[in-house]
């Protein structure tokens, strides 16, 4: 018994706290950055209730001191961050529903998105990935190579637009617009998912197989792959043993900026298909200056990232055992 932690608990633990200091650092970005949009809640609440014209000053001071956004923003930065602990994240300036309401009913249905689309990403871009690496230079790795980055040039609502003219306009097989009812699964309509996850998964399999490709190249041509070559190791355990273990690990990185780019681009695509998850209440939001929701939402979307980023790294870390020990 030598009473010391194992590498790999070690290792674990210094990512996990990294994460959570990452996470309690975006809140106070998120915070400061809500605190520098022009304008508050309370002047769009009167703007709006008065016909565009606004209130007088003492009214508009009279709502700010109603709402609590008179008070100084270290104050209502930490009752907010207590509130989080807490799990109560206020209510809507505008609408007076919680928080937690408009978030939870929403952000699932991004999630569930954005996560259909990352299952159906990383096979496909190590899948395509390797398989181009290992012809490198050869017809199918060029067509392949062409067509991602032709895939990867293209915006979001191009993509998208792409997709409704020719399986929904065209061909007539799926609907145009994800129009789910309130209080519904879109599982309950999954065939309006399939356009949507589509066109994520049309936008980011350019990049993520390019990645993968390159990486793979790298290893085929390492000394350590062709010393096991010439040792006559089979050609299916050599890429499956030492290629894609190689391949893979650092690209996990890179695919999990992708898929964390998924929980923010989303938007886009949540918008060209009326699909109801975070975009809409996130761009009435802002336009509306509900700060509590907008920080809500913003916040939750950065805790995707990070999570998604830890997961990766816990991976590799697993994956490749010098990671464990800081490479000694």
């Amino acid at each position: 018994m030598t009473g010391h932690a194992h590498p790999l608990l070690t290792a674990c633990t210094r990512r996990l706290l990294a994460a959570a200091g990452v996470t309690g650092a975006a809140t106070v970005l998120v915070f400061a950055g809500t605190e520098l949009l022009p304008g508050d809640a309370a002047e769009v609440i009167l703007a709006r209730s008065a016909g565009g014209a606004g209130g007088t000053p003492e009214q508009i001071a009279a709502l700010r001191a109603e709402l609590g956004l008179d008070r100084p923003w270290a104050q209502r930065y930490v009752d907010w961050l207590a509130g989080i602990v807490d799990g109560d994240l206020g209510r809507s300036l505008v609408s007076g529903r919680p928080v937690t309401d408009i978030v939870a009913q929403r952000l699932g249905n991004t999630l569930l998105l954005a996560g259909l689309a990352a299952v159906l990403l990383v096979p496909v871009a190590i899948g395509l990935g390797v398989w181009s690496g290992l012809r490198q230079g050869r017809f199918a790795d060029r067509v392949t190579s062409a067509v991602a980055i032709g895939l990867q040039s293209l915006p979001e609502f191009v993509a998208a637009t792409g997709l409704i003219a020719v399986f929904a306009l065209g061909w007539k097989l799926l609907p145009p617009v994800s129009l789910i009812p309130d209080g519904t699964s879109p599982l309950a309509r999954p065939e309006t998912l399939v356009l949507p996850v589509a066109s994520l998964l049309t936008v980011m399999a350019g990049q993520s197989i390019r990645m993968v490709r390159a990486r793979t190249g790298e290893v085929v041509r390492a000394e350590y792959v062709r010393m096991a070559r010439l040792h006559g190791i089979p050609e299916r355990r050599l890429v499956r043993r030492y290629v894609v273990p190689s391949a893979v690990t650092p690209a996990l990185q890179l695919l999990a900026g992708s898929i964390s780019w998924l929980i923010g681009g989303v938007v886009v695509v949540e918008q060209v298909f009326a699909y109801p998850g975070i975009s809409h209440e996130l761009v009435a939001a802002v336009s509306s200056r509900d700060v509590p929701v907008v920080q809500a939402l913003a916040t939750a979307m950065a805790a995707c990232g990070i999570l998604v980023y830890t997961v990766a790294d816990l991976l590799a870390i697993v994956l490749v055992p010098k990671l464990r020990t800081g490479g000694h």
